[in-house]
C-alpha cells in the first residue's frame, strides 16, 4: 500500500498524540470529581480543532518541500476531507453516551473514567481496523465496492429508521450482560468492581463501559470504510482518524446539555454516507476529485445545521403559543 509516511511523519504523529492524550485525559481530569462546563468544553473543542488543522498545515509544509505543491495540496486536501467526515460521524457517537449515561443514572462527576477508556478504546480499535482495512484494500482492491454497498446501505437505512422509544435496558445485549453478571443495584463511585463477603460484583458503572465500547466498534464499522472513499494511503487515514476522534470528551460535555436540539443531524449523515456509497460505487465509472468531496461533505453538514436551526426556532415558537 503506497503511503506518504516514512519514520519521521509516523514519529511525529505519534509524538503530537501521546501529548494531546496526556493533556486531555490525564491533565484535565486527574481529579475524580472533574466535570467540565460547557463554557470549558466549547474552548478545549476550539483547541482539539485548532490543533488538528495545524498539524494538517504542518503535514502539507513537509510535502511541499519533499514533493511540491500539487502533492501537498492533494493529500492535505484529503486529511481535511477525512477530518471533517470522521469528525461528523463521531457526533453520533457521543449521542449514543449521552444516552447511555442518561438511562443508568451516571452523575457527572462519575462519567470521566468511561470517558477516558471510551476514548482510549476508540483509538486503540481504530488503529487495528485502519490498518487491517487498508491491508485488505491493498490485497483486494474490490472490496472499496463492498465498503461503498455497505455504506450506501447504512445510509438509506438510517434516513429511514424511526427514532427508537424503547428502553436501553431492554436492548438484548444489556439483558444479556446483566444475565451474566454479579451485579451491585447501586453505583459505587468510580469503581467497576467491588468485593462483598468475598465475592467479586460489578457495577453499573461496568455495563456503561460495556456499552460504550460496543458502540465504539460499532461506529467504526462505519467510519472505517467511509475514510476509504477519500483516501486509501494509512498516513492519512490513521491521522485524520485519530485527530477527529482526540477531544471527543470535551465534545460530549459540550452536547450533553443540548443532544435533543440536533434531531436533524441523523438526516444529514444518511445523506453524507449515501453520498460516500455512491462515490465508492462509481469509482471505475466517474472519479469524484476529493476537493468536490470535502464541498459536498461540508455543505451537506452546514445545510443540516441550517434546517436543524429552523426546526428548533419552529418548535420552540409553538410551545410558547402553547404556553
Amino acid at each position: 500500500m503506497n503511503s506518504v509516511g516514512n519514520p519521521m511523519l509516523w514519529g511525529s504523529f505519534a509524538v503530537v498524540v501521546i501529548i494531546m492524550l496526556a493533556f486531555d485525559l490525564l491533565l484535565q481530569g486527574r481529579k475524580g470529581a472533574q466535570t467540565m462546563s460547557m463554557k470549558s468544553a466549547a474552548m478545549w473543542s476550539l483547541v482539539w480543532i485548532g490543533l488538528s488543522l495545524l498539524f494538517n498545515f504542518g503535514f502539507w509544509w513537509y510535502l511541499n518541500g519533499e514533493f511540491g505543491r500539487e502533492v501537498a495540496d492533494a493529500k492535505a486536501t484529503m486529511f481535511l476531507t477525512g477530518y471533517l467526515l470522521e469528525k461528523a460521524l463521531a457526533v453520533d457517537n457521543v449521542f449514543v453516551w449521552l444516552i447511555l449515561f442518561s438511562y443508568f443514572s451516571i452523575p457527572s462527576n462519575l462519567q470521566r473514567r468511561v470517558l477516558v477508556y471510551g476514548v482510549l478504546g476508540a483509538i486503540v480499535l481504530r488503529t487495528g481496523m485502519i490498518f487491517a482495512g487498508s491491508w485488505l484494500v491493498g490485497q483486494f482492491s474490490w472490496i472499496l465496492y463492498v465498503f461503498g454497498a455497505f455504506l450506501l446501505f447504512t445510509g438509506i437505512k438510517m434516513a429511514l429508521a424511526k427514532d427508537d422509544d424503547g428502553e436501553v435496558g431492554e436492548k438484548p445485549m444489556i439483558r444479556w450482560l446483566r444475565s451474566k453478571m454479579r451485579m451491585t443495584d447501586d453505583l459505587q463511585g468510580e469503581k467497576f468492581f467491588v468485593r462483598r463477603n468475598g465475592i467479586l460484583f460489578a457495577t453499573p458503572l461496568l455495563l456503561v463501559l460495556i456499552m460504550v465500547e460496543l458502540s465504539d466498534v460499532i461506529f467504526a464499522v462505519d467510519s472505517i470504510p467511509a475514510i476509504f472513499a477519500v483516501t486509501t494511503d494509512p498516513f492519512i487515514v490513521l491521522t485524520s482518524n485519530l485527530f477527529a476522534i482526540l477531544g471527543l470528551r470535551a465534545m460530549y460535555f459540550l452536547l450533553a446539555g443540548v443532544a435533543e436540539r440536533f434531531s436533524m443531524l441523523k438526516y444529514g449523515l444518511a445523506v453524507i454516507l449515501i453520498f460516500i456509497g455512491i462515490k465508492m460505487l462509481l469509482l471505475d465509472v466517474f472519479h469524484i476529485p476529493v476537493g468536490i468531496s470535502l464541498g459536498v461533505i461540508a455543505s451537506i453538514l452546514i445545510i443540516t445545521l441550517l434546517i436543524n436551526t429552523w426546526v428548533n426556532r419552529r418548535n420552540d415558537l409553538n410551545n410558547t403559543r402553547k404556553s
